[in-house]
């Protein structure tokens, strides 16, 4: 089973990490959020102490967040995935909607990958078995945020190439190849029988703004929110808003 933290006590809500990070990536969300809620942060396969799969799928990691719940005895989750962690929480949407409470895309797409989208992971992917994953991340972790607080957020930035360097290079190969992989998921925004968080960041580099903005109106209940002085990285460049969308939805559905 994948490693998880659980924090607080109410209605349970989970947040779930993306690539070349881990659990961690919450902790300006976390404390906030355990004052009301049941706030549950898992490792993904490869990441803290969780063992690595050689060839996740968004649908196998699902599949990990259903054992978390089932060990929990939680019936329905709120869920909220940033970036990959949302095509993971939207596998889970599609393969087990009865135990979903809601669900939140927070910088993240129901889009599969484009054809120039995949070359990029490509490019990654060839980058990654030459140069390592520690090297991967310090060239590609700024350009997560927005140029406008890549100068203010230099320790922060730093810290988080710093601190995910010990995931190793097959792991971030396998969730490049599982991305490049998942299919096309705007059927469940469509079907979805829960209310939907989009959270974007106008000057996301990673996830298309303007793509994203055309999925908002496929839900049958949508919650849109902008950050609109952060990139990709919204939880730590504007926490205090993003906190406040958080908890805001969590408290409504």
């Amino acid at each position: 089973m994948m490693q998880y933290n659980a924090i607080g006590d109410g209605q349970p809500l989970m947040l779930v990490h993306g690539f070349g990070e881990d659990y961690r990536i919450w902790d300006e969300q976390v404390p906030v959020l355990a004052e009301k809620f049941r706030v549950i942060t898992p490792q993904l396969p490869g990441t803290g102490n969780t063992p690595a799969e050689s060839s996740p799928t968004m649908e196998s990691m699902a599949d990990g967040l259903k054992e978390i719940l089932d060990h929990e005895k939680i019936p329905r989750i709120i869920l909220v995935g940033h970036s990959m962690g949302g095509y993971i929480s939207l596998a889970f949407a599609e393969k087990y909607p009865q135990h979903l409470r809601a669900l939140g895309l927070f910088h993240s797409t129901a889009l599969a990958d484009n054809e120039q989208k995949k070359e990029t992971r490509r490019k990654g992917i060839a980058f990654i078995r030459q140069h390592g994953a520690e090297a991967f991340l310090q060239s590609t972790t700024q350009n997560l945020f927005a140029e406008k607080n890549r100068e203010t957020m230099a320790a922060s930035i730093k810290a988080i190439a710093r601190d995910n360097s010990y995931i190793s290079d097959d792991t971030l190969v396998a969730f490049y190849e599982a991305m490049i992989a998942r299919p096309d998921r705007t059927a469940v925004l469509k079907n979805s029988a829960v209310p939907v968080l989009f959270i974007l960041g106008r000057y996301d580099q990673a996830i298309s703004f303007e793509d994203t903005l055309k999925l908002v109106h496929l839900p049958e209940i949508t919650y849109i929110h902008i950050l609109e002085a952060s990139g990709h990285m919204g939880m730590l460049e504007e926490t205090r808003k993003a906190n406040q969308y958080l908890k805001d939805f969590a408290e409504q559905v």
